[in-house]
């Protein structure tokens, strides 16, 4: 190969090659957070109750984007217990401050709760 045939390569092809291989690497870095799928998975918080009655209702929850997919979830709830649905901006020291309540608290009355995975509409027990 001529030297300014190579020079040319090299100058065109370094740079189509490292974009590729960046491309590539975003893909299987996105399919990899989405556990390979494009399902949405719902969880519910286990409740801690003192009190001796309980009631029981089951929901059904459907997963976004497959529609049509339900799953059915069981929320146990203690009498007189107070609960708070997430807001978009929401913190557990906002919620706490509202509530006139620690964020130790919070994390108390809500064991499975990771304060820095809460997302809008999740439901937290706040008394």
């Amino acid at each position: 190969m001529d030297p300014r045939t190579r020079q040319q390569v090299t100058h065109y092809g370094a740079p189509a090659a490292f974009l590729a291989a960046v491309t590539i690497a975003v893909i299987l870095i996105k399919a990899g957070l989405n556990g390979g799928s494009g399902s949405t998975t719902t969880a519910v918080l286990p409740t801690t109750s003192t009190a001796t009655k309980t009631t029981t209702t089951t929901k059904l929850v459907l997963t976004a984007p497959q529609a049509g997919t339900t799953s059915t979830a069981t929320d146990t709830t203690a009498p007189g217990a107070q609960y708070y649905v997430i807001q978009s901006g929401d913190t557990l020291g906002s919620i706490a401050e509202k509530y006139s309540t620690t964020v130790d608290e919070l994390m108390t009355l809500n064991p499975g709760i990771d304060p820095t995975a809460m997302h809008i509409g999740q439901r937290i027990r706040v008394k």
